[in-house]
C-alpha cells in the first residue's frame, strides 16, 4: 500500500491496491440526487476517478473545481468525485460553486469504492474517509493511471495527469488534459 500522511502523521489505508494494468473495478455510488451510478470498468470511455476525503475542504473544493473548469463543453471523458460527503452536501457544494462538468458520487452507504481501491483511510483524525487519490482508466475498464497523494492536504499532479492521458493516445475529446 501507498504511503500517505495527514500533516506529517502516517496514516494506513484500507481496502483492495488497485495498480496500473489492473482491472478497474466496478462499483457503485450515490449522486446528489440520490440516485446511484456505476464508476470504473468498461464503458467505452476514459474515466478519471478521484477520490478525496470531502468536498468542505479547501483543497478538495479546488481541486473539483480545477477538473470542473478543464471539462466544460468536452465529451469522450467523465470525471467523478468520490467522496464520504453525503449526497445533500455534495449537492449544496455543486450548485455553489457551480460544478457541471464532473459528477460527484458519495460511498457513504458501505464504503464500496474506498474499500475496492484501497483508499479508505485508517487510523487517522479522518478515519473512514476517502484518501486524496486519481485513477485514470481507460475505454477497456484497465487503469493507465495511478496516484495516491502521499500529504492528503496537498493537491494531486495535474501535469502527471494530463502526460497520462495524451500518453494512452487522448480520450479524444479535446479536454485540455493532453
Amino acid at each position: 500500500m501507498a504511503n500517505v500522511t495527514l500533516g506529517g502523521n502516517p496514516v494506513t489505508l484500507e481496502g483492495n491496491e488497485i495498480n496500473v494494468g489492473q482491472v478497474a473495478p466496478e462499483v457503485e455510488v450515490v449522486g446528489k440526487d440520490l440516485s446511484t451510478f456505476k464508476v470504473g470498468g468498461a464503458n467505452g470511455k476514459f474515466q478519471i476517478l478521484l477520490t478525496v476525503p470531502s468536498l468542505d475542504t479547501g483543497v478538495c473544493a479546488t481541486e473539483t473545481r480545477k477538473f470542473n473548469e478543464k471539462m466544460a463543453g468536452k465529451n469522450g471523458v467523465s470525471v467523478s468525485v468520490i467522496s464520504m460527503d453525503l449526497p445533500f452536501a455534495m449537492g449544496r457544494f455543486c450548485a455553489t460553486e457551480g460544478i457541471e462538468n464532473v459528477q460527484t458520487g458519495s460511498d457513504f452507504r458501505a464504503a464500496k469504492f474506498g474499500k475496492a481501491y484501497g483508499v479508505l483511510l485508517k487510523d487517522s483524525a479522518l478515519e473512514g474517509l476517502l484518501a486524496r487519490a486519481v485513477f485514470i482508466v481507460n475505454g477497456d475498464g484497465i487503469v493507465i493511471y495511478k496516484e495516491i497523494v502521499s500529504e492528503i492536504k496537498t493537491e494531486p499532479n495535474y501535469d502527471a495527469i494530463s502526460a497520462a492521458v495524451q500518453s494512452h493516445g487522448g480520450c479524444g475529446c479535446g479536454c485540455g488534459m493532453h
